[in-house]
């Protein structure tokens, strides 16, 4: 095998700790020893042993003289727990194979440098693109404060989200919906609007059949008036994920009352000029709240504002094939571009079948 299939069975480690992480960034690691997988390891929530640790009690002294294969470069620092390096050192191993470099501002000293100053042969840019996107909103979150914004929504070939407005019904079909709830068990929070929440009275959980652990984000509603019922489906669920219900300053203090009484966290935030709530402090708010990750589901205003602010990072569409028509309900209300731009604003990443439907993942262009 060569680097790039060691580097690939780590970074499908990683992929189990997304969405548990936050705010450190998910991490896999796998061993080699001789040509043989001996260890293998992931972080899996903030404050516990990273990756390289676990890979390396799974390893035992197997690991001495071999190599290891780790997504993000390993710490050389003290936080909750302590740095990598160190452990690598212990265990003997000779060579550190890197994917990614750490890009985080508040880390002091390189881990690579530190290991090439103790005699280690490292590597590092190995599946460097795919490793890199793995952390992505924990990038953003460490150096701007801010998550990691996905839209996301299911529409028709003419961009419709809904057949006509207030109505709620799904659009595409049963596989994008496995991939929307397979989203879900990677994000922090899950967002939408008052106008999706009255519409379709969604539960917002994550449904995967046959994995176990999946998990529910948080469920986060932007409601400026506070026009959710207390007997809204989302708050009845048994769920270990809370729903927060963010509201203007000015929100009826007896509705306040009734939604927190039902279980809702209610978060009073700044308006805008407009009397909605300003989807900048939104933003800013759950970044201090140390969510690296929001998908915004809706609805139509909702994308509009998020995207009107220049706060989309990503975005991930998912086509059926069938068109709706001028009494369907856009993707972007409260946005409107009058010319093609000079510059496309979307890399686009992926473009696949989805069943029926066609799934496009793209990133917004400023945060490349």
């Amino acid at each position: 095998m060569q680097h790039e299939d060691y580097m690939q069975l780590a970074l499908e480690e990683a992929l189990k700790g997304v969405g548990r992480t936050t705010p450190n960034p998910p991490v896999g690691a796998v061993i080699v020893n001789n040509g043989n997988i001996v260890g293998r390891g992931y972080h899996k929530k903030a404050g516990t042993p990273h990756a390289e640790v676990n890979a390396i009690a799974d390893a035992g002294e197997a690991a001495r003289g071999g190599a290891i294969f780790v997504t993000l470069e390993p710490c050389n620092h003290t936080g909750r727990t302590p740095p990598c390096t160190q452990a690598i050192l212990k265990a003997g191993i000779q060579h550190v194979v890197i994917g990614a470099m750490d890009p985080n501002p508040g880390v002091v000293g390189g881990g690579a440098d530190f290991l090439r100053s103790q005699g280690v042969d490292v590597t590092t840019a190995v599946l460097e693109e795919a490793c890199s996107d793995l952390i992505r909103p924990f990038v953003k979150l460490s150096s701007t404060g801010l998550p990691w914004v996905i839209l996301k929504a299911g529409l028709s070939l003419d961009g419709r989200i809904a057949y006509t407005a207030g109505q709620g019904g799904g659009v595409t079909g049963a596989q994008s919906g496995q991939l929307v709830h397979q989203l879900r068990d990677q994000v922090d929070a899950l967002v939408i609007g008052i106008g999706t929440a009255l519409s379709d009275n969604p539960s917002l959980t994550t449904r995967i059949p046959g994995k176990a652990d999946a998990r529910d984000p948080l469920r986060v509603i932007l409601d400026s008036q506070l026009r959710l019922s207390p007997n809204a489906q989302m708050l009845s669920q048994n769920s270990q994920a809370a729903t927060w219900v963010l509201c203007g300053e000015d929100a009826p203090e007896k509705r306040m009352q009734a939604l927190r009484e039902a279980g809702a966290v209610v978060h009073p935030l700044p308006l805008d000029d407009n009397h909605h709530l300003d989807i900048h402090q939104v933003v800013r708010f759950l970044g201090k709240q140390q969510l690296s990750s929001l998908l915004v589901e809706g609805g139509a205003r909702i994308h509009g504002a998020f995207w009107q602010a220049g706060l989309v990072d990503e975005v991930q569409l998912y086509y059926a094939p069938f068109f709706i028509g001028d009494q369907g309900v856009p993707l972007m209300q409260g946005f409107a571009l009058q010319e093609k731009p000079g510059n496309l604003p979307l890399e686009i990443l992926s473009f696949t079948r989805a069943g029926e439907d066609v799934f496009l993942r793209a990133l917004v262009r400023k945060n490349l």
